[in-house]
């Protein structure tokens, strides 16, 4: 990419614009054709605000009730968009509460350009009002970040971020720019940044490597698929489809890859993970061959490491080579994108179809039907279960939905059982665990696919963490469904309480406000449910809505979610019960 001297220096010098440095961010903002962005006003970045003024018919501003709740509010929109989502803040405080988005966007591999400003230039290092090191700061938890102190480098420093943030395995970037840069004028224009210099994103396939991989999975008698949000990121569930039916390999999700493959395909057996289905935990340390496509080896699926497929050949299909023999060892690696890779490896693999290993699979599920499934979905008991509350919405939904989770026992029980039809459909805080990121990543997923039923479930702890974004669904009437499962409890908490530390419940009693109340408080239609009579008619109510909808469901206070593997056990010891 020409620099900016370059530029400057070149032919083309007449046709460039004399603009402010605040005026060339939105000019940036349009070349990459971003029309929504997400944020909250301040001193440090005021000129930034006030050209954005100028600019309300062609780029939407949405006021967030916290810089946190923007950052999750452009994750939910760049997860059902696939585009890069962006949120902006002033300096100090404004910029620090993007952290805990931009830690959440760096393990879930989101594309994200956050913006900050930043005091002048001349006060760096000064300890002036509102100024944060956010460079420092964030450097951990972002793919890259940069502070401008002049007006010069903007539009080469914006095109670079949007670059990183979607090139290869996305994440989030953030660029910091001193007041100073946004008032100083420069001569501007604009190229779209094709590379960067020593960064390679996206590794080319090896021929040889994808025959030998080839080679494994057609001498396989029990092979098996586990595979993560890399399917989806590398835009790839065509090829993953094609590959499961011709070979006829059982295959696994983890959370984030949930919705690549339609939950009711016959192949997909289901997810793995701490509460993942009984079969595809046991039966990893099983098979005679893993295969990984686009996931990591997470704490979360392995269990115990010294134990996980140790008696497996393992291939492990991925883009990040970071990410190879991190966790797990593995037999042999195929870099490069997900979607060529599978395309590669689809004519060199035989069709087969496996029937003894399905069966397999089939006798796992009928013991975890009967023992965990049948009292989730249909119980017995007198109180509402988390399970039947997502039964009725995958009914009432045709299993169309967007399913966006907080974080706990709800988050858990609304992967196990929502159904999906479409890939981005289920929108969960995975590697990081983020409370609080239901509701306003709820906000970007219906504002990123309005023609989609977007559903938050979201349990009564997290649902108070960014509960004052209601706000932005009353100021702006985005139909957003809202389902706040209730138990009084932190839930996964209190479960780990139960089975781990006696029964010692510290610090888990929710004494909740009244919800339908303070949804009503911003005008959005609400009501309760606490028996199983009224549970079918309300859900349908709120899928038939046009309009912004909250329900709370009471259920059972003591409910645990099942399978489980235990923390540090091996995915051979999950327990039923």
């Amino acid at each position: 990419m020409e620099t900016v001297k370059e530029k400057e220096n070149s032919p083309q010098k007449s046709t460039a614009l004399k603009i402010t440095g605040a005026e060339a961010i939105i000019h940036c903002l349009l070349a990459e054709g971003v029309d929504l962005l997400y944020g909250y006003p301040g001193g440090a970045i005021m000129p930034v605000y006030d050209e954005l003024y100028k600019f309300q018919d062609k780029l939407t501003h949405i006021l967030t009730r916290h810089e946190q709740g923007a950052t999750h509010a452009a994750q939910g929109y760049a997860r059902v968009t696939g585009k890069v989502g962006v949120a902006m803040a002033t300096s100090g405080p404004g910029a620090t509460n993007l952290v805990t988005g931009l830690a959440d966007a760096q393990i879930d591999s989101t594309p994200m350009v956050c913006i900050t400003g930043q005091v002048p230039r001349h006060l760096l290092g000064s300890d002036a009002f509102q100024e944060t090191d956010i460079i420092g700061i964030s450097t951990p938890v972002t793919k890259w970040n940069y502070q401008i102190t002049k007006a010069s480098e903007i539009a080469e420093i914006m095109a670079k971020a949007f670059y990183i943030a979607k090139a290869g395995r996305p994440g989030p970037v953030l660029i910091d720019i001193t007041k100073n840069a946004q008032f100083e004028e420069f001569e501007f224009s604009y190229e779209p940044c094709k590379g960067v210099r020593s960064y390679n994103p996206v590794p080319k396939p090896d021929t040889k490597t994808i025959a030998a991989a080839a080679e494994l999975i057609n001498s396989a008698k029990r092979p098996y698929i586990i595979w993560g949000q890399g399917v989806i990121l590398g835009k790839a569930e065509t090829q993953l489809k094609a590959f499961v039916e011709k070979t006829g390999i059982p295959a696994a999700w983890t959370i984030l890859g949930a919705s690549a493959l339609d939950t009711d395909h016959p192949l997909n057996v289901g997810m793995v993970g701490m509460h993942g289905n009984y079969g595809p935990n046991v039966l990893t340390n099983e098979c005679d061959l893993l295969i990984a496509i686009g996931m990591r080896f997470d704490d979360r699926v392995t269990g115990n490491l010294d134990t996980y497929a140790k008696q497996a050949k393992i291939i492990h299909l991925e883009i990040d080579p970071a990410e190879i023999n991190k966790n797990v060892k593995v037999d042999l690696a195929v870099l490069g994108d997900s979607k060529e890779t599978l395309g590669l490896l689809l004519p060199l693999v035989n069709e087969n179809t496996h029937v003894a290993w399905h069966n397999e699979f089939k006798k796992k599920y009928k013991e975890e039907f009967e023992q965990v499934i049948k009292n989730d979905i249909h119980p017995t008991k007198k109180g509402l279960t988390m399970g039947e509350v997502i039964e009725e919405i995958n009914l009432a939904s045709k299993n169309k939905a967007v399913i966006v989770t907080d974080v706990g026992q709800h988050q858990m029980i609304a992967c196990r059982y929502a159904k999906f039809k479409q890939s981005k459909s289920n929108i969960t805080s995975g590697g990081l665990g983020t409370m609080g990121f239901a509701l306003p990543a709820a906000i970007g997923a219906k504002m990123g696919a309005m023609e989609r039923e977007v559903v938050a479930v979201i349990g009564d702890g997290g649902y108070q963490m960014t509960i004052q974004e209601l706000g932005v669904i009353f100021q702006h009437q985005i139909p957003v469904k809202i389902v706040v499962l209730n138990n009084d409890h932190l839930g996964m908490v209190r479960q780990w309480q139960e089975l781990f530390f006696d029964k010692r419940y510290a610090s888990t009693v929710m004494v909740n406000p009244d919800f339908v109340k303070i949804a009503e408080g911003y005008h959005i239609e609400a009501k309760r449910v606490s028996e199983r009579k009224d549970l079918k008619a309300r859900v349908q109510e709120m899928i038939a809505s046009d309009k912004p909808y909250f329900l709370e469901v009471k259920v059972e206070k003591e409910d645990n979610v099942f399978p489980m593997i235990p923390s540090g056990a091996s995915v051979s010891d999950i327990r039923l019960k």
